[in-house]
């Protein structure tokens, strides 16, 4: 991306026998992420269908995030690496405390996949550094964020992106697999976001009616993620679940219910 590990990154993987088609490896002092790296991925996805490469490897400007391209060019989901890297971490006897922490935006069919491994997801607010308060608090060694800030907590004490690809190339070669079919473990599931428009921010707790229909929500397996902005009279409303149908005429209900209540 025109940054920070404009070189050291290319080096370390030729270093262990990588064959390395390198880009966006000029920074100029303005350039840095400038239509390249994690924040413009799909032009790393062309690349690997022209190059026939295994995998595409993108960092942002200052290498803290790391996003991956399959070997058919297709970017893969934050939470789909976070399932696959944690679950590998447990094969390998790496992962302490059979548990790994995300946020609050991290898709639910993650919480559900890391379940079937018996691996518990402690969720935080957004933002890397709840994160990692988190794995300290709770004593695990892996987590991150669906935007590409993934910790191993053996390795660093901040998200870093050429050790996290490092630690992604180990799992596929260990696995045998091409990169589409080891870091695409499960389906993610359906997912509405909608910015509302509010006259006040009453706090969420004083609504009244809106824990009866929270809970209501949960009882139907679909998971909820409510908050106002920090900047502008807007509120938030997340929900996810399993039906596509149920979750869009549930978001409809919800807000109905705002905008009668805001």
């Amino acid at each position: 991306a025109n940054g920070a590990a404009y070189k050291v990154g290319p080096t370390i993987l030729e270093e262990l026998g990588v064959d390395v088609i390198v880009v966006n490896n000029k920074p100029n002092g303005y350039n840095i992420n400038e239509q390249c790296g994690a924040l413009h991925p799909k032009n790393i996805g062309k690349l690997v269908t022209e190059y026939r490469a295994d995998i595409g490897i993108a960092l942002d400007g200052d290498a803290d995030r790391l996003v991956i391209v399959d070997e058919k060019g297709e970017v893969v989901d934050g939470d789909k690496l976070l399932g696959a890297l944690c679950v590998y971490l447990e094969g390998e006897n790496l992962l302490k405390g059979k548990s790994c922490v995300a946020t609050v935006m991290s898709n639910k069919a993650l919480e559900d996949y890391l379940g079937l491994h018996d691996l518990k997801l402690y969720r935080t607010d957004v933002g890397d550094k709840h994160v990692l308060k988190t794995m300290h608090d709770e004593s695990v060694n892996f987590g991150g964020e669906q935007s590409g800030h993934i910790i191993f907590g053996d390795v660093a004490k901040t998200g870093d992106g050429l050790a996290s690809a490092l630690q992604v190339l180990a799992l596929i070669l260990k696995s045998g697999k091409p990169a589409s079919a080891v870091l695409n473990s499960f389906d993610l599931y359906p997912q509405i976001l909608v910015n509302l428009h509010v006259n006040g921010k009453i706090p969420l707790d004083e609504i009244e009616g809106l824990d009866k229909i929270l809970n209501e929500i949960r009882e139907k397996g679909m998971r909820d993620l409510i908050r106002y902005s920090g900047t502008e009279n807007k509120l938030r409303v997340l929900l996810e679940g399993k039906d596509e149908k149920l979750v869009k005429s549930t978001m409809d209900e919800l807000i109905s219910f705002f905008k009668a209540k805001l």
